[in-house]
């Protein structure tokens, strides 16, 4: 059993330690996570406790699923081809300007952390072209937002994006948020919360699925996963269904 103490970030490094060059190690390790850390956003998908104790009896009482992983190329700020897999969710446009100012600030506000962060991002942020592909289908964005590869439901601090994304589904819940502005975007962030944000008729978010996505543009657009900054577009996403052993709550 290899044990994750810490929070998304420190969970999406010992994720990689299962992969090598973009395919899953031979291995007989189980993976499991005690939560400590800023987001803890993977974790509310699986609910997995937040109190460590409760969490470590997880270890013992619960039980081995397979979930699904996501294999992203994309390119590195030197330039080159990067590889690193995700198992929370991926985005691409304000998402990773986010994450870019949580990384280089603190983080001692916790969960709030990313709350702060946002409005910063989103006060200097603007959108960006997108050509976005999915299985095959490309979708021509003049101006986008964000783009969200989602394998759970939860990013940024407690935020429901994907509210119907499951990591056993063999499938990404694909968000495209078009170009939204900075009021609208401010006022929706308590349906985000709640995950009540594709419930409504909203022509500028369009939920869809699929196993492989590319997104690429002229502009210079920052990628995150699962809340670690990485790169830039453009990326190639990819599903590995059952990637992984994870030991979850019954």
């Amino acid at each position: 059993m290899v044990v994750a103490v810490g929070g998304d970030g420190t969970l999406n490094e010992v994720v990689n330690g299962f992969f090598r060059n973009g395919a899953p190690l031979p291995t007989s390790s189980k993976l499991a996570m005690v939560p400590l850390g800023t987001g803890g956003d993977f974790r509310r998908t699986l609910r997995i406790p937040i109190d460590p104790k409760q969490a470590i009896e997880i270890l013992r009482s619960g039980m081995v699923r397979r979930l699904d992983a996501g294999c992203v190329t994309y390119q590195s700020a030197d330039g080159a081809t990067g590889v690193r897999h995700f198992i929370n969710i991926a985005d691409a446009g304000l998402g990773g300007e986010v994450v870019h100012i949580v990384g280089n600030g603190t983080k001692r506000f916790g969960s709030a952390t990313y709350t702060l962060a946002g409005l910063r991002a989103l006060i200097g942020f603007k959108n960006k072209p997108m050509t976005v592909n999915i299985d095959g289908a490309t979708h021509e964005l003049p101006k986008a937002q964000q783009v969200v590869v989602a394998n759970c439901q939860f990013f940024g601090g407690g935020m429901q994006m994907a509210p119907s994304a499951s990591p056993t589904d063999g499938v990404f819940d694909v968000i495209l948020i078009k170009n939204a502005g900075k009021i609208e975007t401010m006022r929706g962030m308590n349906d985000i919360r709640s995950g009540k944000h594709l419930d409504q008729t909203n022509p500028k978010m369009e939920l869809m699925y699929g196993k492989r996505v590319s997104i690429t543009s002229p502009a210079k657009v920052r990628i995150d996963l699962d809340g670690e900054a990485v790169g830039f577009l453009p990326a190639l996403f990819e599903i590995q269904p059952g990637a992984i052993e994870f030991i979850t709550p019954r």
